[in-house]
């Protein structure tokens, strides 16, 4: 039996992507031009540019037609690496936007992650991250100030946190645990991200663990909010 006909016009419409007939940010033929070419229904074709849409190769412009959707950042899941560099190995222009940094006190939570004693510090950084000034990313970061005196002193609108870490304190950073999960978008997120509320998202926390004094400890706990049609993620594997 064979596929049905808005399979087959999937895939004519994939491979026009992949040959580059069609490039990204360009528009494809419309509907009517897809029903002549091709002698389908337009139901037929709007269900094919419809799954296209979903499948996130297609987007839509309200009373403009349908483009080819352009590859956004990815990151490699397994390294660990600034979000500056990941978009910048993107081939995109990366800035940032301090929302607030300053030194706070640990509740039991982050004192447990960063394996504090009561009444220790942290500096708690707050940041968007942008991709051709386009938002991609919320990150607020904690690390304990005892291994970081003065670090509330530097611009982190203009510095990277990892570089500030490993060329101002000696920080060798060594590892990660990370935990990623699909969520909906709220609050300060959702405007920060210029997104609707309830928005899929996807919400990393972690903690990052890192050589001082010749000893390994968790320097830092992170959570990370990233617009799901900005960035992708990919994991090499190897059998």
């Amino acid at each position: 039996m064979g596929l049905p006909k808005y399979d087959l016009l999937k895939q004519e419409l994939v491979r026009l992507i992949d040959d580059g007939s069609v490039g990204e940010d360009e528009p494809i033929p419309s509907e009517r031009e897809l029903c002549e070419r091709y002698s389908l229904s337009r139901i037929t074709v709007r269900k094919a540019i419809d799954e296209l849409v979903v499948e996130g190769l297609l987007y839509r412009v309200h009373g403009k037609g349908t483009y080819v959707k352009k590859i956004e950042a990815s990151q490699d899941l397994f390294f660990i690496d600034s979000c500056s560099s990941d978009i910048e190995k993107a081939h995109m222009t990366p800035s940032r936007k301090t929302i607030f940094q300053g030194i706070v006190d640990a509740y039991p939570k982050r004192m447990k992650e960063l394996e504090l004693s009561p009444n220790e510090k942290l500096f708690k950084l707050d940041r968007v991250y942008y991709a051709d000034l386009n938002p991609v990313n919320r990150t607020i970061t904690y690390l304990p100030i005892k291994y970081f005196p003065g670090i509330d002193k530097y611009d982190f609108s203009k510095y990277s946190l990892y570089e500030i870490l490993e060329t101002k304190y000696n920080v060798k950073i060594t590892r990660a645990k990370r935990t990623l999960e699909a969520v909906l978008s709220y609050g300060d997120t959702t405007k920060l991200l210029q997104i609707n509320n309830n928005t899929p998202i996807i919400l990393f926390r972690a903690v990052t663990y890192g050589i001082i004094n010749e000893r390994e400890v968790a320097i830092e706990s992170f959570k990370s909010s990233y617009r799901t049609d900005k960035i992708k993620f990919h994991i090499n594997q190897i059998r």
